[in-house]
């Protein structure tokens, strides 16, 4: 089935948005693949594209051995939604090839089984998911959203003693957050936000995710 130019546009911004979310996060990814063309993207994918051709697999900078994969989901024909089949593939495949977290990008929405089957496995591995349209555009680039950075556990223990605080006493940001849910933050990390203030340049606050 050969995909219309305005689908094949679609798939082509929320490739981009991935590639910068994992470039983000840490992961290795280069300008290249950030930056690709419209039209470069329809030389490396075929017309009769399909959401599965578009699998990534990516390693952290710092860690090779910290792999993530990133699945794109079709919708069941007969249905509107991604059942649990598609995920349960998913799962079989990072099972088997020692991989243990992942970001599903589904097309429309999962169904109620898939959702429940979702939950389960997520308590096994690192599972996340995204719909389509929240990766249309990196929300990051808005210019009200400031610069986050997750802080390492050391980072985290200096400014604890530095303020002489508890990270519970930081203020808060849950972990539903879109911006949280952009860089994968996780509960009990403390993340340092960076904005910009015409009278006192940069200045920094802290946020513990909940």
């Amino acid at each position: 089935m050969v995909v219309s130019e305005e689908e094949f546009s679609r798939l082509f911004r929320v490739r981009r948005t991935v590639m910068q979310m994992l470039k983000d996060r840490g992961y290795l990814v280069t300008d290249s693949e950030i930056n690709m063309s419209k039209n470069d993207f329809k030389l490396k994918y075929p017309e009769n594209l399909t959401r599965e051709d578009l699998f990534i697999s990516r390693t952290k900078k710092n860690d090779p051995s910290d792999q993530i994969y990133v699945f794109f989901l079709e919708k069941r024909p007969e249905n509107t939604m991604v059942g649990t089949d598609a995920i349960r593939t998913c799962i079989l495949r990072m099972e088997s090839e020692g991989v243990y977290t992942a970001i599903l990008v589904v097309q429309p929405k999962l169904t109620h089984y898939a959702l429940q089957f979702f939950a389960e496995k997520s308590s096994k591995c690192h599972l996340e998911t995204f719909q389509e349209s929240e990766l249309l555009v990196n929300i990051t680039e808005h210019v009200n959203v400031p610069e986050h950075k997750v802080l390492t556990d050391s980072e985290k223990k200096t400014l604890l003693e530095r303020y002489t605080v508890k990270e519970s006493q930081l203020p808060r940001i849950q972990v539903t957050d879109p911006v949280a849910r952009y860089y994968g933050l996780e509960c009990e990390q403390v993340v340092r936000i960076t904005r910009l203030s015409e009278n006192s340049g940069k200045y920094m606050t802290y946020r513990y995710v909940v």
